[in-house]
């Protein structure tokens, strides 16, 4: 099979814990790279705090934001801010439960505190560095969302909408953190849009993910690997199943299919 596009979340799966990535992994995006294979980042993070990584390895084209907002080769295709009644109502919520957000636009990441240890914990876990309160003047704006500090009882309490589901974050340091996710908009709805704009079968296409927000994504493609740090609900929705991230998942995933 002659492969043309590769899909790759990054904490969990390019990103260990430590926020490095290994020398096999780099290596093994390059080599694909070089072979023709159009690579995509595809991530919950706001697309503003991945430029440095998106550097390193030398790719132009993203999904970020969970899905809300994708770019081919400084070619926007995705653009999908949430309602902002939605983000009203978000609010409420956590004010009357004690939760805290965090709300990304195309340019910021907006608390609705900086003063508590909880945020600077959670902004050090995900190395963010464009930070704000929050002001209502961006409500119309924000791409996506993540609540903090939050109960499983209390992220059910977002899910106000049909198409809303709350994703717990899976990376160390991050408990009690949940991405609002939405059914028509994720990183698969993404996927597919950009696999009809390049004309790409699912068949051609490859996605690694480890979080429950790639669920979407991995039954989009023909070959997704979860990794084998994911959480065992995602190996359902994935064809594959890898090593982990500090096992160099990617690497051996993509030797699996004869890419290495």
């Amino acid at each position: 099979m002659t492969y043309k596009i590769l899909f790759l979340d990054i904490d969990g799966t390019i990103l260990k814990s430590d926020h490095t990535y290994s020398d096999a992994t780099k290596q093994a995006i390059s080599s694909v790279k070089k072979q023709g294979v159009e690579i995509f980042l595809a991530t919950g993070r706001p697309l503003h705090e991945i430029s440095e990584l998106a550097e390193d390895l030398d790719i132009h084209s993203f999904i970020a934001y969970n899905g809300a907002f994708a770019i081919h080769q400084d070619k926007t295709i995705v653009d999908e801010p949430m309602p902002q009644r939605n983000i009203e109502n978000f609010l409420d919520i956590a004010a009357k439960n004690g939760n805290e957000l965090v709300m990304y636009t195309r340019n910021k990441n907006y608390f609705t505190t900086l003063n508590k240890p909880l945020i600077s914990e959670f902004t050090d876990v995900f190395n963010l560095t464009q930070n704000e309160l929050f002001t209502p003047e961006v409500a119309n704006k924000i791409l996506g969302a993540t609540v903090i500090n939050a109960t499983p009882e209390q992220a059910s309490l977002y899910e106000i909408a049909s198409n809303l589901r709350l994703s717990p974050v899976h990376v160390n340091g991050a408990e009690d953190t949940y991405d609002i996710l939405r059914t028509t908009v994720n990183k698969g709805h993404s996927v597919e849009q950009i696999l009809h704009l390049l004309d790409i079968p699912r068949e051609q296409a490859i996605a690694f993910g480890d979080g429950m927000n790639d669920r979407e994504m991995l039954e989009a493609v023909e070959e997704g690997f979860a990794m084998g740090n994911s959480p065992e609900e995602l190996f359902n929705f994935a064809k594959h199943k890898t090593a982990t991230v500090a096992e160099n998942g990617i690497f051996y995933g993509l030797k699996q299919l004869g890419l290495l």
